[in-house]
């Protein structure tokens, strides 16, 4: 085979003056191997999102009877608190509440933890508002006993649970008429109330449809028609 001399010198360049230089290939593999073996497993050898995001192993809590050396009294006052009163089910405070609730209202005993005296006037307030309530539907009533009423009211009405202010009134004007204690002027507005609505004690009052008569305490009242009178006052 005959070799062939290659140009060389000015003559051998192109005409527009460029150098003819060897072409480099700069295609970049397909595939790179990146994979690196990790010389530290410790916290600098962890990737940033690693540091970013601790391990579930490091937020692990030592409680007491762990074999955690750093388990110590502050740990088990948490663990302790976590597991006292302030832990205990809603069902229990609204256990509580019922109970404060009827000791206020129905003359139940005083629950564990509760001061007595306080209690004590907080249920004497709320007879005497109670009081107040059921004059405005038996003004009678509380006239006949005049500055005696709140304490007859709250005399009744302790260990009674509310069934409303009208039926309140109510039955402590059938009780009064059963003693014998109802003054003249509540028992002849209990009289206009029997003739004017049906009353079972037990559910609410309903006007009645029909004529019908009221008796309490001698007083007599009649009712035609929805429209009631008194035809007898009661003795004095």
């Amino acid at each position: 085979m005959t070799a062939v001399p290659l140009p060389t010198g000015p003559a051998a360049r192109p005409a527009d003056g460029r150098t003819n230089r060897p072409t480099v290939d700069r295609t970049v593999p397909s595939t790179v191997d990146v994979t690196t073996r990790p010389a530290d497993s410790g916290p600098a050898a962890r990737p940033a999102d690693d540091l970013a995001a601790p391990r579930a192993d490091d937020l692990v809590t030592a409680r007491p009877g762990n074999d955690d050396p750093a388990a110590g009294p502050a740990t088990e006052v948490a663990a302790r608190a976590a597991d006292g009163p302030a832990a205990r089910p809603a069902t229990d405070l609204a256990a509580r509440q019922a109970e404060l609730v009827a000791a206020l209202v129905a003359g139940a005993p005083v629950p564990p933890g509760f001061d007595p005296a306080p209690l004590a006037a907080a249920r004497a307030a709320l007879l005497r508002k109670r009081a107040g309530d059921v004059a405005r539907h038996w003004p009678l009533l509380a006239a006949g006993f005049g500055a005696a009423w709140p304490a007859t009211f709250a005399g009744w009405a302790a260990g009674r649970p509310t069934a409303g202010s009208l039926r309140d009134g109510w039955d402590l004007a059938r009780a009064l008429r059963e003693r014998g204690a109802l003054p003249p002027l509540g028992a002849e507005e209990l009289a206009v109330r029997e003739a004017t609505d049906r009353y079972d004690g037990h559910r609410p009052p309903r006007p009645r449809r029909l004529p019908a008569l009221g008796r309490a305490g001698g007083a007599v009242a009649v009712q035609l028609a929805g429209r009631v009178r008194l035809l007898r006052p009661a003795r004095r």
